[in-house]
């Protein structure tokens, strides 16, 4: 691979050197961060040295095994998930899917449950960390839509329709000092489970078969191209590590430092959305 060459931000020539690098790649695959959506209005977690901007999420366990973190996690999210929901994919979107109509890409692969990469016309994209626009129950699996939750949700919870919050990631808001222990979480409609959004939390395992269609799809690809990733979470620095061992060319679009610098024989780092609405 060799050093990773570290192309810096106000370098008015980033935009050249990836369009160069894609250029010499028939089908990259993509894999897609937090980084690519923050354009459109939907919050990061992680600052540029990819440490955390706020209080780590909520785990799995304590979201199934802690009432009050389920009540606390479902009121925030009552607040938070319109303005998600109402979010619209940016340039950075909308050129990725460009990309795929052109048949200059293998995969995209998102570690975002935003769902914007769809909005914006691409096509089979695997959502490793699922999404948040849909609801599963934790007893009989059913799926649902996570907007008729929140009909449900506000019709359980009529005194905290006109709370405000500062908006969060993945349509989660930074609501406090209530007492959550007041507010309703409908349970599944067939079966009186638990219901929980269809994303990986941290704490559980991406599901074996998405994994494993990600992971066949990076290694029929000619090479990686992250985009606004810090790859600090483990389910996507692997895909790095498996380019890596596969001998892949690997080129990294990121504000920041991410965890697979070292492995890139690109880095550019600049606004993904700026750079690759310029390719």
């Amino acid at each position: 691979m060799g050093c990773c060459k570290l192309i810096d931000a106000q370098d008015s020539h980033s935009v050249a050197l990836l369009r160069a690098w894609l250029t010499s790649q028939a089908h990259p695959f993509i894999l897609t961060g937090a980084g690519i959506s923050t354009a459109s209005g939907i919050p990061d977690y992680r600052d540029t040295d990819g440490q955390w901007k706020r209080t780590p999420p909520v785990t799995y366990q304590a979201f199934v095994g802690d009432p009050l973190t389920n009540a606390r996690y479902w009121a925030r999210s009552f607040i938070g998930y319109p303005r998600m929901a109402q979010s619209q994919p940016n340039a950075a979107h909308h050129a990725l899917a460009r990309w795929q109509r052109e048949g200059r890409l293998s995969t995209l692969l998102t570690q975002n449950v935003d769902g914007l990469h769809e909005r914006a016309g691409s096509r089979d994209v695997i959502d490793l960390h699922g999404r948040i626009d849909q609801v599963t129950c934790l007893h009989c699996q059913t799926l649902s839509a996570r907007s008729e939750l929140q009909v449900r949700l506000h019709e359980a919870n009529p005194e905290w329709h006109d709370l405000e919050a500062a908006t969060a990631p993945d349509g989660d808001a930074d609501l406090e000092g209530q007492d959550f222990s007041r507010f309703q979480v409908p349970v599944c409609l067939d079966c009186g489970g638990m219901l929980k959004p269809d994303v990986v939390f941290f704490g559980e395992n991406v599901p074996r078969a998405r994994y494993e269609a990600a992971r066949e799809a990076l290694l029929a690809s000619d090479a990686l191209l992250v985009v606004g990733s810090s790859l600090m979470v483990y389910s996507g620095y692997r895909f790095a590590r498996m380019a890596h061992e596969a001998g892949l060319p690997i080129a990294i679009l990121n504000r920041g430092r991410t965890r697979a610098d070292e492995l890139a024989s690109l880095k550019v780092v600049a606004d993904c959305v700026e750079v690759l609405a310029g390719i």
